[in-house]
């Protein structure tokens, strides 16, 4: 039999300010999910030779375990500087690229999507002290086939997707789809993609011992006649299983450590593994298409959004976020056009673009409508930064509709970034003179947007969570 690779990849995330909130309100659930992040290294000292583990840390989490605030505040319950240190070990730990704020990258513009991974290089660089990611972890997994060429175009070598999603374009069996990697392409560029086992994953989530995992393992792969890669994707801090603080009773003292023992023991053939090391030595076979699609979570399939796009108003947010991100955008441009890279204006312009990815996070439009309202607060800031920036314009003339000239022979970018705002905000008020104001929505209500307190793991711990 030939030896089975297995790639562990652990997803980390909290949204803006969710550990400082808990902190506060919930002390006992931040503790778990601190204890959780910190457990990760520690498990791990002294196992260099055999420990191998993926991790997806989002930029939010990166930003929060940095603040000096935040480091001081929660010194006592762990040391965040020396975590950030550990995780800079690059014998046990491949870290893989994400977007900063952890958006659902299908449901969000194009022009957004770049600014998200090149946020998140620039803290990841910084803190992890690692030139390059190999890999890339898709927030919730969500994947389309119309990311490959942003994916290669930040150097990334493979991304993951969900097996459920991955359609085969040349000739394989089960058993080759789900355990080699694939090549994926869209228009000229291509990319590695590494499937995700699905069930393998659900386990995992929710709690397995060794004896299981060997023989599931086995029997899904004894008809491989190559050397294949099972990859297991789940949240790390997320969960009962992975927040358990009791020895024998969390995914690294009950599971993981003892299936290093047995492997050291040279009782089980299943060898932990770096996706890079696995494709240097044995590449990628076959190629692939990929459905749009998420992961699964607690309670639903992930192939068609419906968990962040189920209600009306979930849906309502995703458009709201094209609808700023094009004015932004075109109102970037038009300052870029005029010169205009420092100063009031520019730096209203940057705090309009950072309100509007904030927004952007999953975590707004997964919990239903619960956290919807903390969207939409971020776009009516953004919003607000927007129309303070053309407000700073040095020609105010040039903000007004273009004359019916000038409508005929260019673009008029202007006008088109003040549009007015989608059917859920145009009851706001109106500035006839600018038409700044049809851009901005009727105030979120504060207290709506206070309201939804919860972590990730609040409403089942056992769920995967985004």
């Amino acid at each position: 039999m030939a030896t089975v690779h297995h790639a562990l990849v652990l997803n980390l995330h909290q949204p803006p300010g969710n550990l400082q909130e808990l902190l506060e309100h919930q002390t006992w659930e931040a503790r778990e999910i601190l204890f959780a992040l910190d457990r990760i290294p520690r498990s791990l000292w002294g196992r260099e030779d055999l420990a191998r583990v993926h991790l997806s840390l989002s930029g939010t989490l990166l930003e929060t375990l940095s603040d000096p605030v935040f480091q001081e505040r929660v010194y006592g319950i762990v040391d965040c500087g020396a975590l950030l240190w550990h995780l800079q070990n690059q014998a046990l730990f491949e870290v893989v690229g994400t977007g900063y704020f952890h958006p659902v990258l299908p449901l969000i513009p194009e022009a957004d999507r770049r600014e998200h991974l090149a946020r998140w290089l620039d803290i990841a660089r910084h803190l992890l002290w690692r030139p390059q990611f190999q890999g890339f972890w898709p927030p919730e997994m969500g994947f389309s086939m119309e990311l490959i060429p942003l994916l290669r175009a930040f150097g990334y070598r493979y991304v993951f997707v969900d097996s459920e999603h991955v359609e085969p374009v040349t000739e394989m069996s089960w058993q080759e789809l789900r355990y080699r990697p694939h090549i994926a392409r869209h228009g000229d560029d291509e990319i590695i993609v590494v499937v995700r086992d699905r069930e393998l994953s659900d386990a995992q989530e929710s709690g397995m011992d060794v004896d299981w995992f060997l023989n599931e393992v086995a029997e899904r792969t004894r008809w491989c006649d190559f050397e294949p890669l099972v990859t297991t994707c789940t949240d790390g801090e997320n969960g009962g299983w992975f927040r358990n603080v009791t020895e024998g009773a969390n995914f690294w003292s009950a599971f993981y450590l003892p299936l290093l023992d047995r492997v050291a023991a040279g009782e089980a053939d299943v060898r932990p593994t770096f996706v890079s090391d696995y494709l240097d030595e044995h590449g990628a076979h076959g190629e692939v298409r990929v459905r749009t699609g998420a992961w699964n979570t607690g309670w639903h399939h992930g192939r068609d959004f419906t968990q962040w796009m189920g209600s009306e108003r979930q849906r309502q947010a995703v458009a709201d976020f094209a609808e700023a991100s094009r004015m932004i955008h075109d109102a970037r441009w038009f300052a870029g056009e005029r010169g205009v890279t420092e100063g009031p204006e520019s730096d209203a312009l940057a705090e309009a673009l950072w309100h509007l990815l904030r927004a952007e996070t999953s975590c707004n439009i997964y919990w239903g409508e619960s956290w919807v309202p903390r969207a939409e607060a971020d776009l009516h800031a953004a919003r607000q930064a927007l129309e303070r920036a053309v407000s700073l314009a040095p020609s105010p003339t040039a903000l007004e509709v273009g004359s019916e000239a000038e409508a005929e022979n260019e673009p008029d970018v202007m006008s088109a970034t003040l549009a007015p705002e989608s059917a859920s905000a145009r009851s706001a008020s109106h500035d006839t003179e600018s038409g700044v104001r049809d851009a901005l929505p009727t105030d979120p209500s504060p207290d709506a947007a206070a309201e939804a307190t919860s972590t990730r793991g609040n409403v089942d711990p056992s769920a995967t969570q985004p």
